[in-house]
């Protein structure tokens, strides 16, 4: 085999391995970041797990798959679990307090009101069911 090209496959195996481990880097912490936040979660009842669901007014993909996959658990879940919804353009201090990068972004939050996982972009409602299940709920 040639050796340029095993040496561009190595770096751009090294190059996608890289960018995964910053990925999940970035995920811990934001994690992290959010469980030491100080202001309560609005709308949240202790004992009751939640997804934050941080989103905007002009954001299509939140209105297209965001939106009705969490309708999906609502739907399948009732009372049992809260969905909150936050206007990312209306509460920017609540958007850097979780370390919001982009929108949709959902957090799922345990009974205990820690967040256990993020998703950037369109989460799934089999995504986020996954997540549910793997707290517990």
């Amino acid at each position: 085999m040639n050796p340029e090209l095993l040496t561009r496959i190595f770096w751009s195996l090294a190059i996608i391995i890289a960018g995964g481990l910053i990925f999940l880097t970035a995920n811990k912490l934001i994690l992290y970041l959010a469980e030491k936040r100080t202001r309560p979660l609005p709308g949240s009842s202790v004992g009751k797990p939640a997804i934050l669901y941080f989103t905007t007014p002009d954001c299509i993909v939140c209105h297209t798959i965001q939106r009705p996959a969490l309708q999906q658990i609502r739907s399948h879940f009732g009372a049992h679990l809260e969905v909150i919804e936050v206007d990312a353009t209306r509460q920017p201090d609540m958007v850097k307090d979780w370390g919001v990068l982009s929108v949709p972004t959902t957090f799922i939050i345990d009974r205990q009101g820690k967040p256990k996982f993020v998703n950037h972009g369109a989460a799934r409602a089999e995504k986020l069911l996954d997540q549910l299940k793997r707290i517990g709920f």
